[in-house]
């Protein structure tokens, strides 16, 4: 077994990652169809309300201060309770306004917990281990992922959709509440600023954020609207394909960790970037349900790439900026993230595929960018 696993860090990091996960499946898995059918909403409102989901990422920098008053390890925790609190109460308030406000409330937890999630990675484990943390956590939440999913598939014809927002929320609370109580931080690691970090070094990092949110959140928002709007999935389609894709996930990301420490963060990006200009393409122009059902799970895979930006920044980073630099680069990453769902809301009105289209050009900017990426990280990565 790698030494990594046995650091209290990775045990509270894997709790609270699983936790996260069934209170961010549960409400991607449920939001549509509760939405078109309890709640009536139209695509220019999915939008906007996926916009309102993104104004606490935009947020995330308020974490370098809210740190000031509180340890990273516990924030995390209380970020998880939030999260399965906006969870537990969304089947209450089935409104365009009642969707607005439990979503915003489940997106501050969650977007708090990526932040110091992934802030507390790159600080506790080495640049070779950190990549292995990443697929290795994301493998075992696709499990719960899972879970949640065969629990939706299995018991929503005999629950309603209050029932099951409240029977996976409180899960997510109780394992929020378990993280409060750890302590599984250590004293001997240099103390994070508790400020504001912008330096001109990582602009490429700053650069590849920004385009990976815009690019991101156009998925988020309508790839399963499209699938529950365009191509008529039911409730029990949408979590099947869930369940299949955590399955594919739970056996891909632990290879996906061992190629950035193999291969580098330049070309697992590449990849990814290539292969996501096509998926998005699909989107637009297929007629094909199933065959828009597959991107779906392709488009997972390779957006899991993603945390090599992370593991990139962290090669070229000071220790110390670790955390202020995640919360800010939470932030750009979401600049374009609160405006682009609105807005494809509308171009949605006009024509459905513009805003796949445009999400397609945004890949190509990102391969183009990642090309910068320096080739020598690779071996100071795997050798290290």
């Amino acid at each position: 077994m790698h030494a990594y696993r046995q650091q209290p860090m990775y045990r509270f990091l894997l709790v609270q990652s699983i936790a996260s996960t069934i209170g961010l499946q549960t409400w991607m898995m449920l939001f549509n169809n509760f939405g078109v059918e309890m709640a009536g909403i139209s695509g220019q409102q999915a939008g906007i309300i996926q916009s309102v989901r993104e104004i606490p990422g935009f947020l995330a920098l308020l974490v370098v201060f809210v740190l000031l008053v509180i340890r990273e390890h516990r924030l995390s925790a209380l970020s998880v309770l939030l999260l399965g609190t906006g969870v537990a109460l969304a089947g209450f308030f089935p409104s365009y306004m009642g969707l607005m406000l439990t979503t915003l409330l489940m997106s501050f937890g969650f977007h708090y917990y990526e932040t110091t999630n992934k802030s507390l990675v790159l600080q506790y484990f080495h640049q070779s281990h950190s990549p292995l943390v990443f697929g290795r956590i994301r493998s075992l939440t696709a499990i719960a992922s899972i879970g949640a999913g065969l629990f939706i598939f299995t018991f929503d014809r005999w629950l309603s959709y209050q029932q099951l927002f409240l029977c996976l929320g409180l899960p997510v609370m109780v394992l929020g509440l378990w993280g409060l109580l750890q302590r599984p931080d250590r004293e001997d690691l240099p103390p994070q600023h508790k400020k504001m970090i912008l330096r001109r070094k990582y602009w490429l990092y700053y650069l590849l954020t920004f385009l990976a949110g815009a690019r991101r959140q156009i998925f988020t928002a309508f790839s399963v609207f499209l699938m529950v709007k365009v191509f008529g999935f039911s409730l029990k389609e949408v979590t099947a394909l869930f369940i299949l894709n955590s399955l594919v996930n739970w056996q891909v990301n632990p290879l996906i960790g061992k190629a950035v420490v193999r291969f580098g963060e330049r070309w697992v990006l590449s990849l990814e970037y290539f292969g996501l200009f096509f998926v998005f393409l699909t989107y637009a122009f297929s007629e094909s349900k199933w065959l828009v059902g597959a991107m779906y799970i392709i488009d997972h895979i390779l957006f899991n790439f993603a945390f090599a930006i992370s593991t990139y920044f962290q090669k070229i980073g000071e220790p110390e900026d670790m955390a202020p630099t995640m919360a800010v680069g939470f932030t750009i990453n979401h600049i374009a993230a609160v405006v682009l769902p609105a807005l494809g809301g509308l171009l949605w009105m006009i024509d459905y595929r513009i805003p796949f289209i445009g999400a397609a050009i945004l890949c190509l900017c990102s391969l183009l960018a990642v090309q910068w990426i320096p080739a020598s990280l690779r071996k100071a990565g795997h050798t290290a």
